[in-house]
């Protein structure tokens, strides 16, 4: 029998959120359990093939020559010997490159995915230190970049504004912060501010970072006519494909992108130039071409976070109310790209204040453009907030946690919008008993062992709710009783594929060695971007979608002969391998039994996931209590990070290894950011100059110390599977909490990340 389908949308409105009581999820199985990711196999293997590991005969190799100005023209570029260098197969330079459009910014159209609009080697301006300037394609890596080093170039330099100091002192209004107003004020906050009898107001800064994904930056493409296939390390695959689609002026149909395994990402695997020159050059060349940027040149070619400079007021009563609250500061940012790094975010929502002052500029810089690196704007803008409250809490003498007690909300404090969910008093309370916080003294100075001060710190975690519209997933049954479900999402190793598999066996009752989740190719049904720890919300929702549509279509399969005769969607439960009534355990049948009845080989299903109006109804948030012990040597300055415990509420816990695997993360990162993380910005020639992970210093093995994961695991109940975003939060709240552990143990104060030993003798 040939293979039928069933294809279209979930009706409107048909959806509702998940509870803890949803039917389909009551016996919910392997749902929550640490079940081992679904693609470990493959990957200790070496079968899971990256973007740079596709093969394709006659394929040549691309290495890119970046510019040495940050703003100017080049005057002369001599490829003479490179084009006579052995094994070269192509020199491109903006003399040769093929007409392009200039990419549309992230989210400024339905298929925007750059993170710049300037357009791609089709002049001879220089609008940064590192642009590229020149690609070579070589029948080899090594010939290619060989050839690449024989390329002479001469500019011409213009006036560019590289320093921060300067560029901010003509600060530029923003229209919109990330759709949010970027000025928020109820009453007079600094007349408030004036009138309290305590008073914080201080100036935190933090640095640029730049993103160090342990997977490379890399492409594998292919032409064939107009048709144009990329393996990327991507996670925006659907608007990678439109994007180039755009560039290259073709239908999105004929551009198919693929990502099924990319090796990190937060951020910084999004569509940068090298990927749009090395489509360039392989229509120009005719053949496939592989690039991958060296570590140096992912420091050229893709930005990271931005610099920062932040001043945050606390006025209080004695009793710790908060008459004022005010968050405001600048960043450096481009004319040409658009993210703005919204460090006031958190303060819109954590704490209850009489007064808010929340206002966000920019300082435009001839540099890269900045992109969305890990918690963007939460990262950074706790670290300022969550240091303000803690020396809030020094001075009023009460401890920290009482005074978030003190000041929670009973809705949200800028918006009024009733909480979806919230539970951050009662993780401050279970991380507190577990760290061991009854033991601080909070005297700063008082415990030591030797040259070792000893303090402890605390501080919120937070990050925004988010579930894009536009996701999609299919369900196809076979006969054997096998369950696929597509749908075009992304897996940078977080464990969306293995999360998602327990979800789809959760609700459609069978067990998850009998589901396939494909995901990875912008062929499958439209999926969302892998980043704003939307991507988990806005696959379940789509699932959800498709399996009413699913369940719908298998009961008008059974017909009156099935034991589901007269039954509607409201009266069934997946279980079991199949169909069953709620009430009655004698009205069941098995998929395999109503597809064999039926006359069929298969069913498909697909369907759109409905708006996300529970973003507009509610305020919407996950939330962690981030601990931190650390040892100071009063001799070096040395600081060492002992212990760390995170307690966080973030909606249910699909899997529980996959999920404190991310928060680890988080925190190892923000670990990061409080103590050794800073890119080295040269402001006389706007060039980074620690461009290697030699000189641009991650945690290592020897800087992290015991983390301990808990979580309230309570059901978000507007959330689809009731579970809000994790990947973002790990990092939130860690920078304040290490530096406020610092204050405890020394009693200084450093306002200045990173935390170096410079800032502690």
């Amino acid at each position: 029998m040939s293979a039928q389908s069933d294809t279209r949308k979930a009706r409107p409105g048909s959806w509702q959120p998940a509870t803890t009581s949803d039917p389909m999820l009551r016996k919910h199985g392997s749902l929550g359990r640490p079940i081992s990711r679904v693609d470990g196999p493959l990957k200790v293997q070496g079968k899971a093939r990256f973007a740079a590991e596709y093969p394709y005969e006659n394929i040549c190799y691309a290495a890119l020559v970046f510019s040495r100005i940050a703003r100017g023209r080049i005057t002369r570029i001599e490829t003479t010997a490179a084009e006579r260098a052995p094994g070269v197969v192509l020199v491109m330079t903006y003399r040769n490159a093929p007409r392009m459009k200039a990419p549309s910014l992230m989210m400024s159209s339905p298929s925007a995915a750059g993170a710049s609009d300037l357009p791609v080697m089709q002049s001879d301006e220089i609008h940064w230190n590192g642009q590229a300037v020149a690609l070579v394609l070589g029948e080899t890596q090594e010939q290619a970049d060989h050839a690449a080093s024989l390329i002479e170039v001469d500019y011409a330099s213009l006036p560019a504004d590289t320093s921060f100091e300067e560029a901010k002192k003509k600060p530029r209004q923003l229209e919109t912060l990330l759709g949010q107003p970027p000025i928020l004020e109820i009453g007079d906050a600094e007349n408030a501010l004036k009138a309290s009898p305590v008073q914080v107001d201080n100036v935190y800064r933090t640095p640029r970072h730049n993103h160090n994904a342990i997977e490379l930056h890399a492409a594998t493409v292919a032409w064939k006519g107009d048709e144009l296939r990329v393996h990327d390390a991507t996670q925006m695959i659907d608007l990678t494909a439109g994007q180039l689609a755009d560039i290259f002026g073709i239908d999105k149909e004929k551009v198919r992108v693929s990502s099924p395994y990319v090796g990190g990402g937060f951020g910084g695997k999004c569509l940068w130039d090298h990927q749009i020159l090395a489509c360039a050059a392989a229509k120009l060349a005719q053949r496939p071409v592989r690039i991958m940027l060296s570590r140096e040149g992912v420091f050229r070619l893709v930005g990271g976070r931005t610099v920062t400079e932040q001043r945050v007021a606390f006025g209080a009563d004695n009793d710790g109310t908060l008459n004022s609250l005010i968050h405001t500061g600048v960043v450096a940012m481009t004319l040409h790209n658009s993210c703005p790094e919204q460090f006031t975010f958190p303060a819109r929502h954590l704490y209850a204040a009489k007064t808010f002052r929340l206002a966000q500029e920019v300082a435009d810089m001839d540099m890269l453009a900045n992109t969305f690196m890990r918690a963007p704007g939460e990262a950074v803008g706790t670290f300022a907030l969550e240091s303000a409250l803690d020396e809030l809490a020094d001075k009023l003498g009460i401890d920290p946690i009482e005074l978030r007690k003190r000041i929670e909300p009973e809705k949200d404090p800028t918006s009024g919008k009733a909480f979806s969910s919230r539970h951050i008093i009662e993780a401050y309370e279970a991380g507190a008993k577990q760290f061991g916080w009854h033991r601080r003294n909070p005297m700063p100075r008082q415990s030591r062992e030797g040259e070792w001060l000893i303090g402890m710190g605390c501080a919120t975690a937070t990050y925004p709710y988010h579930r894009f519209p536009g996701t999609a997933a299919s369900i196809r049954l076979t006969a054997d009783g096998r369950i696929t479900v597509s749908t075009a999402v992304h897996d940078m190793g977080m464990g969306t594929a293995t999360a998602q598999t327990q979800h789809i066996a959760a609700r459609l009752g069978v067990l998850a060695d009998r589901i396939t989740f494909e995901y990875g190719d912008s062929a499958l049904p439209r999926g969302v971007i892998a980043g704003g720890s939307t991507q988990t919300a806005s696959i379940g929702g789509a699932v959800i979608a498709a399996t009413e549509v699913f369940v719908e279509e298998l009961i008008k399969l059974a017909g009156n002969a099935s034991p589901l005769a007269g039954l509607s969607l409201a009266d069934v439960e997946p279980r079991d391998n199949g169909i069953g009534h709620r009430n009655d355990p004698g009205r069941f049948e098995t998929y395999e039994s109503i597809l064999r009845r039926s006359g069929r080989s298969e069913l498909v299903c697909q369907a759109d996931a409905p708006p996300p109006a529970e973003m507009e109804a509610f305020s919407m948030h996950s939330y962690g209590a981030q601990f931190c012990e650390v040892r100071v040597s009063e001799i070096t300055g040395e600081i060492r990070v002992t212990r760390f415990l995170g307690s966080f509420d973030a909606g249910r816990i699909l899997n529980a290894k996959t999920a404190t695997s991310q928060f680890k993360g988080g925190i190892v990162m923000g670990i990061g950011l409080a103590l050794t993380e800073e890119t080295n910005f040269d402001e006389r020639t706007g060039r980074i100059v620690n461009a290697s992970l030699a000189e641009y210093h991650v945690p290592v093995q020897m800087d992290v110390p015991r983390i301990d994961i808990i979580y309230t695991d309570k059901a978000d109940p507007q959330a689809p599977m009731g579970a809000r975003g994790i990947g973002e939060i790990g990092i939130t709240g860690v920078g304040a909490a290490v530096a406020n552990a610092v204050f405890n143990a020394t009693g200084k104060r450093i306002r200045d990340l990173p935390i170096t030993l410079d800032k502690m003798i």
